[in-house]
């Protein structure tokens, strides 16, 4: 079974691979990558970016690029390569061989950041879930423990099995028992849900991309202290508190995660039970970063990542942050960034501006009295759980 890698003062050096399908060169994707390998604990100490149609077989890379890239990694003494692309286990296990590093995905860089940050018992069950289903994808017959055979009295699977049918059964049995104590987690949740839904407290949730500065506007607006960082998925597990956005409204207001492009799909599905805090909610904070240049692509990745857990259907509110750092005037009209009447509350979480004016929004929406910007129905409408 592979291990999942541990980060230490010796192994934080990291050259970075941006394959390109075609000769033109997308700078953003690699300073995302730079980001989220910064965020995972490394040091970012080269870049080697090559161009392909179609990935090779053995490496994904051509046998030349690989040569350079070996002499890149003895040069700058790394100890890891992170990919941008999605490898298969073969070609990962090959690489490592040719390069005498770990070799390393964005989905397995996502997945340590999350094992780094996960504080609660939920999140470490999760983040747990997550690994073992990504695991459970990579068991090839490379490794060379996985040639070794078992056999001897008494060893279940009798004389002749080899070590990967063992791994591949100790997984199975550690993802078995690690979803049964998810499930009492979820089970939990929802007789809390139950209680709120009871009591009539509407609920409302903070989404966006990671980093557009959601625990701090959530800080902001409960006077909780949530740990902000300017950094990927600084916040992962999920917060809940009281949030009066009128003197006669009391709502549960709920910090989530961030969402990032490409998510791996063992996240989604390990954290079902964190997401459907989201489902549950009669309103969505879609909070943006007005600042980053690439706002209204990212206003698509979570829209469509909304769609994809069945939120689709839930009221929702854009709340562009951040304006504090924008080189134009409040008072005037955003730039002719394409965000136009869709940017529904213009706030800063760091000076307090707009916050009179989005309480005034979440109210009018809760009571009835406002349709969302995303052109969604009146509050209350609940978008039935999927499975995820």
């Amino acid at each position: 079974m592979r291990r999942v890698l541990t980060v230490t003062r010796s192994t934080r050096r990291a050259v970075l691979v941006q394959v390109h399908s075609r000769r033109s060169r997308d700078g953003e994707d690699l300073a995302e990558l730079r980001e989220l390998v910064g965020a995972a604990g490394f040091v970012p100490v080269a870049v080697v970016e090559a161009v392909r149609r179609v990935p090779a077989a053995r490496f994904f890379l051509g046998v030349g690029k690989v040569e350079e890239l070996r002499a890149r990694v003895a040069a700058v003494g790394a100890s890891a390569v992170v990919f941008s692309h999605e490898l298969r286990p073969v070609q990962q296990y090959k690489l490592e061989r040719a390069l005498g590093c770990r070799v390393l995905e964005r989905r397995e860089v996502i997945l340590e950041i999350f094992a780094q940050r996960a504080r609660t018992y939920e999140g470490k069950l999760q983040v747990e879930l997550a690994h073992l289903s990504h695991q459970a994808t990579r068991l090839v017959r490379g490794w060379t423990h996985l040639e070794r055979q078992r056999g001897g009295i008494g060893l279940r699977g009798g004389p002749g099995e080899q070590q990967l049918e063992s791994d591949r059964r100790q997984l199975h049995v550690r993802l078995r028992r690690t979803r049964a104590r998810l499930e009492k987690v979820r089970e939990r949740r929802a007789q809390s849900r139950a209680r709120r839904r009871a009591s009539a407290v509407p609920v409302v949730s903070l989404v966006g991309y990671t980093n557009a500065g959601k625990s701090t506007l959530f800080n902001c607006l409960t006077g909780a202290r949530v740990r902000v960082a300017n950094q990927y998925f600084a916040t992962l597990d999920p917060t809940l508190r009281k949030y009066f956005p009128h003197p006669e409204l009391s709502v549960v207001l709920v910090d989530t995660v961030g969402f990032v492009r490409d998510l791996p799909p063992e996240l989604v599905a390990a954290f079902r039970a964190t997401l459907e805090e989201t489902l549950e909610a009669d309103l969505l904070l879609h909070v943006i970063d007005v600042n980053d240049p690439r706002h209204l692509e990212r206003i698509g990745y979570v829209r469509e990542f909304l769609e994809h857990i069945g939120a689709a259907a839930i009221p929702r509110l854009l709340v562009c942050n951040k304006i504090d750092l924008l080189p134009w005037p409040r008072a005037a009209p955003p730039p002719a960034s394409g965000v136009g009447s869709e940017c529904g509350v213009q706030v800063s979480a760091v000076t307090g501006a707009g916050l009179k004016e989005l309480a005034a929004r979440v109210s009018g929406m809760l009571r009835g009295a406002a349709v969302s910007p995303d052109g969604h129905g009146s509050a209350g409408r609940r978008a039935a759980p999927v499975s995820l």
